[in-house]
């Protein structure tokens, strides 16, 4: 071997060399900033606690008062609701449909409920529930079937409804 394909092949290898030491730094910095003190990445929601939002929504129906209802709803919300023919698609009118049905006083209950939780910040429930609602004129309760989807959607780290779907069981 002559003396310049022995410098050759010591530069190959002290390159190759330089490299695997790069390597090895780059892994080992990306570790330790991982391990010593970067953000833990965001856990998701369980299903109990997507399930339960529920019990603040129907808390909000409690206090009878629609804007507090309508606070649970991302500004940019579509609601299909079960006693109106109109689809609501802003505060107000979601608001608007409120003001109605709490008139009713309803009270909610899950009768059957599905969660799938679809990463940190987005959810869906969906099932059936019924409402006991009562007639303000003759103070007559009846109790409605109903089957429902909500999408729920965590902005400005609050849980917030951005869909929801609601209508009469078709045989009930």
């Amino acid at each position: 071997m002559n003396r310049e394909n022995r410098m050759s092949r010591k530069n190959r290898i002290r390159a190759a060399f330089v490299v695997a030491s790069a390597l090895a730094t780059a892994a080992t910095v990306s570790v330790g900033v991982s391990q010593a003190g970067g953000t833990k990445p965001p856990r998701e929601p369980s299903k109990k606690q997507i399930a339960g939002l529920f019990d603040k929504w129907n808390a909000a129906l409690r206090t009878g008062d629609p804007e507090k209802v309508a606070d649970l709803y991302a500004k940019d919300a579509v609601l299909l609701p079960t006693v109106s023919n109109k689809i609501r698609t802003n505060h107000a009118e979601i608001v608007d449909y409120f003001e109605h049905f709490l008139q009713n006083k309803p009270v909610g209950k899950k009768v059957e409920t599905i969660v799938n939780v679809l990463d940190t910040n987005s959810a869906i429930d969906t099932g059936v529930y019924e409402f006991t609602l009562t007639d303000p004129k003759t103070g007559a309760e009846r109790v409605v079937e109903a089957r429902y989807t909500y999408e729920y959607e965590k902005r400005g780290g609050k849980w917030l409804i951005v869909n929801h779907h609601s209508s009469v069981m078709p045989e009930g």
